[in-house]
């Protein structure tokens, strides 16, 4: 018999016969008493059960209760995995090879996040290997939402006695292709209520002095822009709604902030600190360090109080989202660091989001 969840989840609401496959509810704990669940439907966290500065525990991560919801959410990317890649290309094209791909359009004139039916949306082969560790393997066919090659995608979430959830990425493919996975965390650290209160009190922090404009499709314009003197200086902790309205071109071509800033590195591909938030009321925080150039800080811009977990509703800008990647467009923009993946190489990267208190 399964033990209880701290979340109040139940693994039979997530089992059911979905595209042939079987989908199921994955469960990690650790020795501090954390507890995060994983269906296997598109790599959705759908509970991160953490303590506040008393050491009441809450759910801090959007999501919901059972596999109908989650399939019919209307946020179809609520904290899921998000592949072949993450974030735009500017009107689902791109030349490789002197060869031109026409990728899925589903956001606008663009293609987003792998397109309607991406990762997100795909049951994956699951293996619990501990009860600290989950590991998750996708094969996306050749031309699947148009892109070349068949990619073969292993994730490895790993939940650490130091409350930090680890997500690792391993691709390999047999054509050249593009990839940019992420995941798609939307994170509450006040905890999810109905309502679940607005994250614009949260104390934020970005390790970023330049960051990618956007067009008023959300296109980089190839552009590295400083964020000195901007809203988008988080260098210092700054609160998110203290200049999300602000008077500017791109708060306003974002809705808020939905940008990927550029993280300062010593050399490519280490793994260094991205960010942090503090809730305050709370006492909660997240760390975030990550492998990747890049990461979209989502402040949630577009929700409209939709129901999840038991009961609760997320409303507009309720979450923040600091989703690791390499930049958007970068299919299109040559000088942005490549999402080439050539046969014989290896996709990696590897994300921690380190949970604590103030």
């Amino acid at each position: 018999m399964d033990k209880e969840l701290i979340s109040g989840l139940k693994r039979e609401d997530f089992q059911a016969t979905v595209q042939g496959k079987q989908t199921d509810l994955y469960t990690l704990r650790n020795s501090d008493g954390m507890e995060v669940s994983i269906t296997n439907y598109g790599g959705a966290v759908v509970a991160i059960m953490a303590p506040d500065k008393e050491g009441r525990m809450a759910n801090i991560i959007q999501g919901f209760d059972n596999i109908q919801d989650l399939i019919n959410s209307p946020e179809p990317f609520l904290s899921t995995l998000v592949g072949r890649y993450g974030n735009r290309i500017c009107k689902g094209k791109f030349v490789m090879n002197g060869k031109e791909y026409k990728l899925a359009v589903n956001n606008g004139p663009n293609h987003l996040h792998g397109g309607p039916t991406g990762f997100h949306a795909r049951v994956w082969d699951a293996e619990q290997i501990d009860d600290q560790s989950l590991v998750l393997r996708y094969v996306s066919a050749y031309y699947e939402e148009g892109f070349p090659g068949e990619l073969h995608m292993v994730v490895r979430f790993m939940l650490t006695d130091d409350n930090e959830l680890s997500i690792e990425y391993r691709g390999t493919t047999n054509k050249k292709t593009v990839v940019n996975m992420t995941h798609h965390g939307f994170f509450s650290l006040a905890g999810i209520a109905n309502p679940t209160p607005s994250a614009m009190n949260v104390i934020c922090q970005i390790n970023a002095d330049f960051y990618v404009p956007i067009d008023e499709n959300s296109i980089p314009t190839g552009e590295i822009l400083k964020v000195e003197g901007t809203p988008f200086d988080f260098r210092t902790p700054h609160a998110v709604g203290e200049r999300i309205d602000a008077d500017n071109e791109q708060i306003k071509n974002g809705a808020g902030y939905d940008h990927c800033f550029v993280l300062n590195k010593r050399e490519p591909g280490e793994l260094s600190f991205a960010a942090k938030i503090i809730e305050p009321d709370s006492g909660r925080t997240m760390e975030v360090y990550t492998t990747e150039p890049g990461v979209q800080f989502y402040s949630d811009n577009w929700a409209n109080g939709f129901p999840g977990t038991h009961g609760a509703t997320y409303g507009r800008r309720s979450a923040l989202c600091f989703e690791a990647q390499h930049f958007p467009d970068s299919p299109n923009k040559p000088h942005f660091p490549s999402v080439l993946l050539k046969t014989g190489d290896i996709y990696r990267q590897k994300t921690i989001y380190k949970f604590g208190t103030i």
